[in-house]
């Protein structure tokens, strides 16, 4: 091994991995605004342990000076997906964007590896402004859904603790489970739109009972006591029988009483 720093050596990986979590998280969040739905799930990273790094080096006879080249996914991102059929327009969306530049693509999905991996890789071109430099990162992208994930975490593990020497059994094992979280993507996919619609009502319910409290605990700062006592008793009994329809109509009402507060405190501006 050199004598290298290898803190500053992994800087510019960390940024990276730290800046792309939050575009992709940004990009879910600007995706669920404008189209009620996500096809991102959550986003993880992570930089290569330097000890992986290493053995990864030594593996593919990659040489010290050569890491920055050789060695593509020291800065790692996870996009989590609840279908699989999300994997390829997140995949798109990637391909167009404009501050990074993907290399190449490895599909392990539709080419799935024989111990069952699947997972969607993409090799990007990322430009890190360091304190001294603009500097080219290479990172990996893996996008899978959280059933592939579940898979490929354990298999990992399993991997780590015999090291890359599995057992037989254990490989035919991780085989079936890796077929079963197949049948199980495709299985939800099925059924897909119904996933999606039971998500959109639960989160219009709680985004209901958010307005129903946040308006009734506005009538406190107009001094409208006896309104505030009276809509918090009402919302209780409409939270226990579930009777949101009527709880729509509480939530209009204390607005109604909130914008004749308002119009009160400012008659100029009526």
């Amino acid at each position: 091994m050199d004598g290298r720093d290898w803190g500053t050596f992994l800087l510019p990986y960390e940024q990276a991995v730290e800046e792309l979590k939050v575009k992709f998280k940004t990009m879910r969040s600007e995706l669920k605004k404008r189209e009620e739905y996500a096809p991102i799930e959550f986003v993880t990273g992570r930089v290569k342990k330097l000890s992986s790094i290493l053995d990864k080096a030594k593996r593919l006879n990659v040489s010290m000076d050569q890491l920055e080249t050789g060695i593509e996914d020291i800065a790692g991102i996870r996009i989590m997906c609840q279908f699989a059929e999300d994997i390829r327009r997140v995949a798109e969306y990637i391909r167009n964007r404009k501050d990074l530049k993907v290399l190449y693509e490895k599909d392990y999905i539709t080419n799935y590896k024989d111990s069952g991996y699947r997972s969607f890789h993409m090799i990007v071109e990322y430009p890190v402004q360091t304190a001294l430099e603009q500097k080219m990162v290479l990172a990996e992208i893996q996008i899978r859904t959280l059933a592939m994930n579940f898979w490929a975490t354990i298999e990992h593990s399993l991997n780590y603790k015999y090291r890359d020497s599995l057992p037989e059994d254990m490989r035919e094992r991780l085989k079936k489970a890796a077929e079963a979280a197949f049948v199980l993507d495709n299985e939800m996919s099925s059924i897909r739109q119904e996933i999606l619609d039971a998500q959109k009502s639960f989160e219009d319910d709680s985004s209901l009972v958010a307005q129903a409290l946040n308006s009734i605990h506005q009538l406190y700062f107009y001094h409208l006591v006896n309104e505030a006592i009276d809509a918090q008793r009402r919302f209780n009994e409409l939270w226990e029988a579930k009777d949101l329809a009527s709880m729509k109509e509480l939530v209009d009402e204390v607005k109604s009483l909130l914008k004749a507060a308002r119009r009160a405190e400012r008659p100029d501006e009526v």
